[in-house]
């Protein structure tokens, strides 16, 4: 387990080619086809918009009242924050970093489903413990479906998923969920990959005021709060302090944080935690208050 302080075996469950079917057909009156939207668990990649430059003006409006002590954040996140929302182009940088992302993942998806023949290889699909989103996507990690003799020649690493891939490409960085985490034999490779990946600064990673996806969504949502908190408008304390809510939890010490601490863990020891997921996964992953 290396430097890891946290063990999980997931309950979940592999479904069989659902990665390769869409929604076209019924096969009788109780059984429609329905196309899955996948979500890639434990990454997260830059975001892909319309119009990313229209995101650098904001971004920089918000470091200013983040400065002014008007944006509802504490003072050491902000501190974080300011010099990769003061850049003037963050909107733009997410884009181009989401579009690299993009054609990253395009690469492997050919290079790895594509059999020596020229055939197509279908999907292996592995959801973990919670299998659908708040937005209705499968959970899931994927990989080319090897069969046995493939299976058998290949290296754990030669055969891991396209989550992985993109991790260690640099290209998306680790976003674990509970209790959506690695099983114990690639949570090891996974955070390894992870680790590499922000030191080389490889992918999105060699921009050292990078905003992780998860980052951006964050400063969009704040953004628009403490636009009305300068223009007068009441706002809830829920809508206040609703831009974060997930505890962290730093993998590598079992320690867990307050969400706007997570900036305190490094990017590839980070653990996320709803709410109400918290007391659960304390007494599960024996995790202790920072």
């Amino acid at each position: 387990m290396g430097d890891l302080k946290i063990f999980w075996q997931p309950a979940g469950f592999t479904l069989d080619s659902v990665g390769d079917k869409k929604l076209t057909s019924i096969s009788d009156g109780d059984t429609p086809k329905i196309e899955v939207p996948i979500r890639m668990l434990s990454i997260d990649t830059p975001e892909t918009f319309g119009n990313p430059e229209g995101k650098d003006a904001p971004f920089v409006e918000l470091a200013q009242w983040m400065r002014e002590g008007r944006a509802p954040i504490d003072r050491d996140l902000a501190a974080y924050l300011i010099p990769r929302l003061e850049t003037g182009d963050a909107g733009t940088r997410q884009e181009a970093q989401g579009n690299a992302a993009k054609g990253a993942f395009q690469r492997f998806l050919d290079e790895r489903l594509t059999r020596p023949t020229g055939s197509i290889r279908r999907l292996f699909v592995r959801v973990s413990d919670a299998p659908f989103d708040r937005y209705g996507r499968l959970l899931a990690y994927i990989s080319p479906d090897y069969n046995r003799e493939e299976r058998m020649a290949m290296t754990r690493r030669e055969r891991a998923t396209f989550n992985f891939n993109m991790v260690d490409s640099g290209w998306a960085a680790t976003f674990i969920l509970y209790p959506n985490i690695p099983n114990e034999l690639d949570l090891p490779m996974f955070h390894d990959a992870a680790r590499s990946a922000v030191a080389e600064g490889r992918g999105a990673w060699a921009d050292p005021l990078v905003l992780t996806g998860y980052e951006y969504r964050m400063m969009d949502r704040l953004h628009g709060i403490t636009e009305d908190i300068v223009n007068g408008v009441e706002v809830t304390s829920q809508r206040r302090f609703g831009w974060i809510t997930r505890y962290c939890a730093d993998m590598s010490t079992a320690k867990l944080h307050r969400p706007q601490d997570y900036f305190r863990v490094a990017p590839a020891d980070r653990l996320f935690l709803w709410p109400e997921d918290v007391r659960k996964a304390v007494g599960e992953l024996n995790l202790v208050p920072a």
